[in-house]
């Protein structure tokens, strides 16, 4: 049987039966590490441990709590048991990038959390207020009320080198390790740029990812990787592996985009999308190379929108944005994440034989124009069946058709009547029931991104629902 490839996100979610109590062993363990620092020689000092000694205070601990409601077991209930709440636990890492208590950390290591502590190196903890996420970038901004924090340098994600040294830090299975202090691993930046489209329980896409071989494990997610001059470069998300293990493709999101993320939540309390109002097409074919060199073709240009207004017709193939080539559609996604919301950036794009240079003025991904209610109205969904699958020659197992899509829809959600919602921001998709609930549930929580089939290849729109 062949290995199935995914990626794996590494917010630990394991079970925690009580909160660590802080230990006066591990103030010793500081103090002793501190003498012992000052007699180790000079020989020892490495570039990888200047570093770590520059950034390692500012890293912490997010432990999360979930409660969920549970129904009674029908047994129980026929005997008048109600229904409960059952309390999970998660952890991740995170960073302090403000002495005043700014941390950022992933948004799946806080998906869904009830409570959200923090923990610092020496094993002071504080609860955190989440400020917002953004969880088609995997990113949120907590904060903690404290002052003073060690914060960590961040570096420039625009201009690394493949094969210059990289470092993760965080605290890899919590505190199964047996204290609060994060761990090192280290290896090279294997790659820059690189996009990834996976399956797993559902379709995750994240573009524009430094590629590392530095071990990332469970716990680690939202840590930071290091470059050798000390200084962070990225946010550490997500493993490629084919047994959940790290097999030495570890990915983070680049520090510079995840900069421009907290700066938006903390500004405007939510993130401005980049938009320009076109819909590539998908690729038709199932070979990953031709998908890779097929082109950024325009498929539509929404009537009113910055696009139309540039000039950009159906049919233009993207070839540049400002001096980033654009390859294919995972490229121009990528691009996308560079360009900021008022911005006029320069686009060349082929019109038949021709390179034609247009300029776009960048705006923030528009609402959809109907209340959720009324969106929910437009779109007729049915749960995903065998037969419908076998008639249709739909790949995915699980899902919502769409059986019926009015035409504002179809202009504003770029949703057609014969496409199979999958997945909907990181919540898989089986049911009409559950894409409805979580189109409810997204609404009002900022930008949305829907992933569907069509013609057996997965594409993603984004919208807004106010």
């Amino acid at each position: 049987m062949r290995a199935l490839s995914f990626l794996v996100l590494l917010g630990a979610a394991v079970a925690c039966t009580g909160a660590p109590a802080e230990s006066s062993a591990q103030a010793a363990r500081a103090d002793d590490a501190a003498g012992r620092s000052a007699t180790i020689s000079a020989s020892r000092r490495t570039a990888i441990t200047d570093a770590v000694a520059r950034v390692a205070p500012s890293v912490v601990t997010v432990q999360t709590e979930v409660v969920q409601r549970v129904q009674a077991d029908p047994f129980d209930a026929f005997f008048g048991a109600r229904p409960g709440t059952q309390t999970s636990s998660g952890l991740g890492t995170g960073f302090i990038i403000r002495a005043d208590g700014v941390i950022v950390t992933n948004a799946h290591v806080v998906a869904g959390a009830t409570t959200i502590s923090v923990m610092l190196r020496d094993g002071t903890t504080y609860p955190a207020r989440m400020i917002g996420t953004d969880e088609t970038n995997d990113l949120a901004v907590l904060q903690v009320k404290a002052s003073g924090l060690p914060t960590a340098p961040l570096g420039d994600s625009d201009n690394l080198l493949v094969g210059e040294w990289a470092i993760a830090i965080g605290n890899p299975y919590g505190f199964m390790l047996g204290n609060s202090e994060p761990s090192v691993t280290a290896g090279v930046i294997s790659g820059v740029g690189r996009n990834i489209v996976a399956r797993g329980d559902g379709p995750s896409a994240y573009f524009d990812m430094i590629q590392t071989d530095a071990s990332i494990n469970p716990g680690n997610s939202g840590g930071p990787l290091v470059s050798a001059a000390g200084e962070v470069v990225g946010v550490n998300s997500s493993i490629y592996s084919t047994s959940g293990g790290s097999i030495g493709l570890g990915f983070a999101i680049p520090i510079n985009r995840a900069r421009r993320v907290a700066e938006d939540l903390l500004s405007h309390g939510r993130v401005r999308r980049p938009w320009i109002g076109v819909q590539l097409e998908p690729p038709r074919t199932q070979n990953p190379r031709d998908q890779i060199a097929r082109g950024a073709l325009v498929a539509a240009v929404t009537p009113g929108s910055p696009a139309q207004r540039a000039g950009i017709r159906a049919g233009d193939v993207i070839l540049r944005s400002r001096t980033r080539a654009v390859r294919n559609r995972f490229d121009w996604d990528a691009a996308l994440l560079d360009l900021r919301v008022g911005e006029q950036v320069p686009l060349v794009v082929r019109r038949g034989g021709s390179e034609v240079p247009v300029t776009v003025t960048i705006a923030d991904l528009p609402e959809v124009s109907a209340p959720k209610v009324q969106v929910l109205r437009e779109l007729e969904i049915l749960t995903l069946t065998p037969a419908i699958r076998a008639e249709r020659g739909i790949t995915s197992l699980r899902g919502a058709l769409i059986y019926r899509a009015s035409d504002r829809v179809t202009a504003e959600l770029y949703l057609q009547a014969g496409d199979v919602i999958v997945q909907i921001n990181r919540t898989p998709i089986t049911s009409a029931e559950d894409a409805s609930r979580a189109l409810d549930y997204y609404s009002g929580r900022g930008p949305i991104r829907l992933f569907f089939e069509r013609l057996g290849q997965i594409s993603s729109t984004d919208f807004v629902i106010r």
